[in-house]
């Protein structure tokens, strides 16, 4: 399982899954920016009830752009979704200025909560100059779909061979051929060197655009939104670091013994106790999950073979739609095709709704008929799509979807969880004023529907047919723990060091001609791991992550590791439940439900800290719970690596140079 991270509007942060764009709304239009006239004489109130009218009215347009810029991906969807989001850009900071006048005024608190959410609501600040607007969305929109479109070919001519991201991590996730691996990693990274020059100029207008309302650089708009003083929230990742960080050494460690046992140590590390990037079973080293076969301490024990249940399921399905596919004069290939398609549809459907059976078993509402009819499911055939998951809010009033291309394995029902997570947060503060359709923060869009995945036990899957009765045995927890580990574990440095990364940029003290160096530098110490081969500047390997050229912040994925695992006991103490933590499932659990979704309901309307202590009684982040969960793992761990060098020096030696493949052909026309 990966956290896959979803709301991916290029300008909006937090929970919302939208950008919104202009033109539209009551009342006379400025003929530039379509914004409603300014009426001197509104009171606070009348100004933001006039707002979130306006926004909730205009944005079906650049949600409807962004949708198509991502499932038909093109150079005419890229130049329509970025005009909208320009088109919002503008709106959006019309609001701001409009907002200023109130300042100092007295108001209602939810008034004055909502003015300061306004300013914050987006992670793309524009500058107000026209055309660096214009400069900004187009740059924006041609880094996603730079990143979308991205592959690795070799060969030319009748020769060359291409493969996009989905068959790279395949390699990753599968071969343990170290040549092969290495080759695939270093492959998908080649799509970031192109991006370097246009992501060093949209640094420099979010930078001009957070300093023009009133911020020192973009990093700190976006270290604002989170309810206490910006320089607070790094000090505060860091507490949360500190207490989880021995557990991870030990994952580390274990790993690193493992790598070495596996390609000798010459191989299996990187000079400094290191662990190499490419070895890792995911292009970013974020989730160690593809590492089983390696990793797992007792081969067999307690097995849970999810995916063997959903290749059933896709075996069946193919039976049946074979069956119906069968036409008088049909060659057999062209039946056996289209049975495939209808079956992999089959199948993904059937997923998505053993995952919306969770969240019903809890009292929340079935999906609206929409999502079942606009969702994209699997990869279409005819153009290229953004494969990477994402949950939408279409209009901020139940227009929701998701968008996947679902193969069926573990990985990708449990990312379905995960998304569902983020639709059913929509549909439960839909109800709410636009400005307050937000998470509580933005870790916790993120941590709603991985808190149903820590429930997704063995006991559980078993309840649905997914696996066959679970072992009780400590093998078979030793097993169930690790699993879990290499996927929460393993993320939470990687979910500290992106931004770490990005509001160096935004501060300065990152410059454009160290930016591999420093990215490199900031995976070593919080990771421990690196590349075998040196990355100099030539490079741009931020650029070879999704979140960096579609400019999603990513603290909220360290913070939402922490914090679903304090939703977790929370929901598991209002279930009623008494045992190990680790064993808890609320899965048709009514009073887990009712909590959970009052929860949910709050959206952004009051503090974090405020919706946090109405669910798990404290206003405070804390990783007790997860390091609760993981005891007997962290036991058996420090037992494995007992004599052990454990930790790593992120100041080792570079590693000898080897050569590096480049791209070839894959850009989008539009990206030149």
């Amino acid at each position: 399982m990966t956290l896959r991270p979803s709301l991916l509007a290029l300008a909006v942060a937090g929970g919302l899954a939208v950008a919104l764009a202009s033109c539209g709304g009551g009342g006379p239009r400025n003929a530039t920016t379509g914004a409603a006239a300014t009426n001197a004489n509104e009171t606070p109130e009348q100004f933001i009830a006039r707002v979130n009218e306006e926004m909730r009215e205009v944005s079906t347009e650049l949600n409807s752009a962004q949708w198509l810029s991502n499932t038909y991906i093109n150079s005419d969807s890229e130049l329509i979704a970025a005009k909208a989001n320009e088109r919002w850009l503008a709106r959006l900071n019309d609001w701001i200025a409009q907002a200023k006048r109130f300042e100092g005024r007295q108001m209602a608190p939810d008034t004055a909560r909502q003015i300061k959410l306004l300013k914050l609501m987006t992670a793309m600040p524009a500058p107000k100059d026209a055309k660096e607007l214009a400069e900004l969305a187009r740059i924006a929109s041609k880094l996603e779909g730079m990143y979308g479109s991205g592959s690795y070919c070799t060969g030319s001519g009748a020769n060359k061979d291409c493969r996009d991201i989905g068959q790279l991590s395949e390699v990753l996730a599968s071969s343990r051929d170290y040549a092969a691996q290495l080759d695939a990693w270093q492959g998908w990274h080649t799509v970031g060197a192109p991006m370097r020059a246009d992501y060093t100029r949209f640094a420099e207008l979010v930078n001009k655009g957070a300093k023009e309302m009133g911020f020192a650089d973009a990093g700190e708009m976006w270290r604002s939104a989170y309810d206490m003083p910006p320089a607070e929230i790094a000090q505060e990742t860091d507490r949360l670091w500190d207490q989880v960080k021995p557990l991870y050494e030990q994952l580390h460690c274990y790993a690193r013994g493992k790598l070495d046992a596996k390609y000798g140590k010459d191989k299996g590390e990187v000079a400094g106790r290191m662990l190499p990037a490419h070895l890792m079973g995911n292009l970013w080293q974020q989730d160690w999950s593809n590492l089983w076969d390696m990793l797992a301490p007792y081969p067999g024990a307690g097995s849970l073979d999810v995916n063997a249940a959903l290749q059933r399921t896709q075996e069946s399905n193919f039976g049946r739609e074979l069956f119906r596919a069968s036409t008088p004069g049909m060659p057999a290939s062209d039946r056996g095709f289209l049975a495939q398609r209808a079956a992999s549809l089959d199948t993904a459907t059937q997923m998505m709704q053993r995952a919306q059976d969770f969240y019903t078993s809890l009292d929340m509402p079935a999906l609206p008929e929409s999502f079942w009819q606009k969702t994209q499911f699997i990869k279409p055939l005819d153009r290229e799509v953004m494969c990477h998951a994402s949950a939408w809010d279409m209009n901020m009033q139940g227009d929701v979807r998701i968008k996947m291309c679902i193969n069926p394995t573990e990985e990708d029902l449990t990312t379905i969880y995960h998304e569902l997570g983020h639709i059913y947060y929509y549909l439960a503060y839909n109800k709410l004023p636009p400005l307050f359709q937000n998470g509580a923060n933005d870790g916790f869009h993120e941590a709603i529907g991985d808190t149903i995945v820590l429930s997704m036990t063995p006991q559980y899957l078993a309840s649905v047919g997914l696996v066959a009765k679970p072992q009780q045995t400590r093998d078979a927890l030793v097993n169930a723990q690790m699993r879990m580990a290499l996927a929460k574990v393993a993320f939470l440095p990687f979910g500290l060091m992106i931004d770490r990364w990005r509001w160096g940029v935004f501060d300065g003290s990152i410059t454009p001609d160290h930016y591999n160096q420093a990215w490199w530098s900031l995976k070593a110490k919080y990771q421990g791991v690196a590349p075998v081969s040196p990355r100099g500047e030539e490079f741009f390997d931020p650029g070879a992550k999704y979140h960096v050229p579609a400019n999603t912040p990513y603290t909220r994925y360290f913070v939402a590791n922490i914090l679903e695992f304090q939703f977790y006991k929370a929901l598991c103490d209002a279930s009623g439940y008494k045992g190990p933590l680790y064993e808890c499932s609320f899965y048709g659990n009514k009073e887990a439900g009712r909590k959970y979704w009052a929860m949910l309901s709050r959206g952004a309307s009051q503090p974090w800290q405020a919706t946090l202590k109405e669910l798990t009684g404290s206003e405070k982040m804390d990783a007790g719970p997860l390091l609760e969960y993981f005891a007997p793992l962290q036991a058996w761990l420090q037992q494995q690596n007992a004599g052990q060098q454990c930790g790593w020096d992120a100041g080792g030696p570079t590693p000898a140079p080897t050569t590096a493949p480049t791209a070839q052909g894959d850009a989008p026309a539009a990206a030149g």
